[in-house]
């Protein structure tokens, strides 16, 4: 496991990593302060499983620099964790790529929570943004509000066994699974259905949900034991 993390304050910093060494402890940290000292790392090496990054920080427009770095490294993950909470800069950061969005004053059980959800191919969307909405991104709204009214809830001793529940994905849900089973990256799947990468990363993580699987390989594989995927077609 390979970390790159960056924040302008040297106590938060410290602290991430104190957190990361926690729960991670063979894991490879590398520490940047600004911008600049992130893109200094990423020309020599792009082999990290996460970013995790301040928003504001010195050595670029945050906004020039997320999609910098989602140039430079297309296929890993990135978490903004930051002191700011606008709902129009996280619509932004997530209509980038952004996996993942948290707030400094979030507990550390969070913070750790939305980094394993990540790790696992997931992406984190934080309860405020429901509350705020997203009025430029209808889509990916209701995606998110679909998900916070429809999560499983503890109905006592009457509800139906959670193995018994039958799997119910969206038509969308079902053409990014198809695009999983043909092996298609975020990117290529947002262009073939004209959405955008971070749409498609909810799709990927509820139907993973609904799957109840943590991978996009074993959702393939769990939709085609299920038959929600015709084998035949893939092999």
């Amino acid at each position: 496991m390979k970390f790159l993390i960056a924040d302008d304050h040297e106590l938060f910093l410290q602290g991430l990593e104190f957190i990361l060494r926690k729960e991670f402890p063979n894991a490879e940290i590398v520490l940047c302060s600004n911008y600049k000292a992130i893109f200094e790392t990423l020309d020599k090496q792009t082999d990290f499983d996460l970013i995790i990054s301040d928003l504001a920080m010195p050595g670029a427009n945050w906004l020039e620099a997320l999609g910098k770095i989602h140039r430079q490294c297309p296929d890993v993950p990135v978490i903004i964790i930051s002191a700011v909470f606008d709902r129009e800069i996280l619509q932004k950061t997530y209509d980038i790529g952004v996996s993942g969005y948290i707030s400094k004053s979030f507990p550390n059980s969070i913070i750790v929570g939305a980094i394993r959800l990540v790790l696992a191919g997931g992406i984190y969307i934080p309860p405020e943004l429901l509350r705020m909405g997203m009025q430029n991104q209808p889509e990916m709204f209701n995606l998110l509000l679909k998900d916070a009214e429809e999560a499983p809830k503890n109905n006592g001793d009457n509800a139906a066994p959670e193995t018994e529940k039958p799997t119910d994905l969206t038509p969308r849900q079902l053409e990014v699974l198809q695009c999983l089973a043909e092996g298609l990256s975020n990117k290529q799947i947002a262009y073939k259905l004209g959405l955008s990468e971070g749409t498609v990363k909810i799709h990927i993580t509820l139907l993973m949900r609904a799957l109840k699987v943590n991978n996009r390989t074993s959702a393939v594989r769990e939709a085609m034991k299920r038959g929600i995927l015709n084998v035949e077609e893939y092999r």
